[in-house]
């Protein structure tokens, strides 16, 4: 069985996680290099802190960008109400962090309640 390695845009996570954040800013689409040209002093801090840490961190800033760095760690994304667990794989590279803590759950109903319809008020009540 061959199991077949992960490239980003032709190069291995090896090779990605030796570039500075220049070179990477490089191949990455637009939108994630104005990101990269635009961290703020908190955001890497928190990039330093992710890649010292060997338990998950909590985080709030969804808006980050994804990084080499970051692969194989876990990271608690505050989605406004908990934190969810992320485990960062090489086919987040390049996304935001709030892309995989959704913010918007399903909404299950039960049965409609008396008076809601106008056939409700046949509905035998328990």
């Amino acid at each position: 069985m061959v199991i077949k390695e992960t490239l980003f845009k032709g190069k291995k996570i090896d090779e990605l996680r030796k570039m500075s954040l220049q070179e990477l800013a490089l191949i990455l689409p637009s939108d994630s290099r104005r990101k990269l040209r635009k961290l703020t002093d908190a955001e890497k801090k928190f990039i330093d802190k992710i890649e010292r840490a060997k338990k998950p961190v909590k985080t709030q800033y969804r808006a980050m960008l994804i990084l080499p760095s970051m692969v194989g760690k876990t990271i608690s994304v505050h989605d406004g109400h908990t934190y969810q667990m992320v485990i960062i794989t090489e086919d987040m590279i390049g996304h935001r962090l709030g892309e995989f803590a959704l913010t918007r759950r399903k909404v299950s109903h039960n049965a409609p309640g008396i008076g809601a319809t106008k056939s409700s008020s046949s509905l035998s009540v328990k």
